[in-house]
């Protein structure tokens, strides 16, 4: 199937903060310039955190699976195997062979409690847990129900402005496609698109198949898994990823350590939580 082409339009924002008004920023963002048929593109992340679907993971006590994971998984099978094997770059593998055993241990036990273990097992981005761009220990939840926020977002959008629109949830987290089959490493609401956790990482990196963002929620009715997976790519690639990639990246982004990352430093970064992507004829 032949895809269009697009353009997309990344839209500044503050840094959405626990309680902020998501809807009315986004429409706040859009209006005036959004047409008919626009895809608007929202990082999954930035909509967690304005509804405080966040975890001080400071507080969390760690089991002794998650200790294990840490130091036999992560600095061990992930540091000279997976690593390796998947590709990853000498900076993330020399993370890895650090890979900190107090707060990455409470971390794992969050994504045992939320994603599982076979989830746990990842690297990073366990099921769709993120710790970038958050500061001090905090770590964001994915949406439980991303489709009904989606819907409720697009009908707000024409509610205010009579502007029909497609709206995309997305993360960051690669989606890997052979052919008409799409792998992704963490839970997708988007038809065609498959959760095979930890599995979907390595099989894709180790065969070099092609990574795009994950579409996690849409409200449209005529996009097919294909174009969501093209048209969050797009999206990812004019979006940037604010103070850094990583937890790592952040922190030396602002010259602290990984968890003295504070709300102020984050502010007072770029912040791109939307996308406006329009099909060129």
């Amino acid at each position: 199937m032949k895809l269009p082409r697009y353009r997309a339009r990344a839209l500044r924002s503050s840094y959405w903060k626990p309680g902020t008004d998501y809807k009315h920023k986004i429409l706040d963002a859009v209006r005036g310039i959004v047409q008919r048929g626009d895809v608007i593109v929202v990082s999954e992340k930035a909509i967690s955190t304005a509804m405080g679907r966040i975890i001080d993971e400071s507080g969390i006590q760690p089991s002794l699976s998650a200790e294990l994971i840490c130091k036999f998984w992560m600095r061990k099978v992930w540091a000279y195997f997976l690593g390796p094997l998947t590709r990853l770059s000498r900076t993330n593998i020399s993370r890895l062979k650090n890979y900190p055993l107090e707060d990455g241990a409470r971390h794992k036990q969050l994504s045992l409690s939320y994603a599982g273990l076979l989830a746990s097992l990842k690297h990073g981005s366990e099921g769709g847990i993120d710790v970038s761009n958050l500061p001090y220990s905090y770590a964001s939840i994915p949406l439980s129900e991303p489709y009904k926020i989606a819907y409720e977002i697009k009908s707000h959008i024409k509610g205010r402005t009579g502007v029909d629109v497609d709206v995309m949830i997305v993360d960051s987290d690669k989606t890997f496609s052979i052919f008409s089959f799409h792998m992704s490493s963490r839970p997708s609401f988007v038809k065609g698109i498959k959760n095979l956790s930890l599995f979907a990482f390595i099989f894709g990196r180790l065969l070099r198949l092609r990574p795009r963002s994950t579409p996690i929620a849409l409200a449209s009715n005529g996009i097919c898994a294909e174009e969501a997976l093209q048209i969050a790519a797009v999206s990812n690639r004019v979006r940037g990823d604010g103070a850094g990639k990583t937890a790592w990246d952040v922190a030396e982004h602002f010259k602290v350590g990984v968890s003295q990352v504070s709300w102020e430093m984050l502010e007072s970064v770029s912040h791109y939580p939307l996308v406006i992507v329009r099909r060129i004829r």
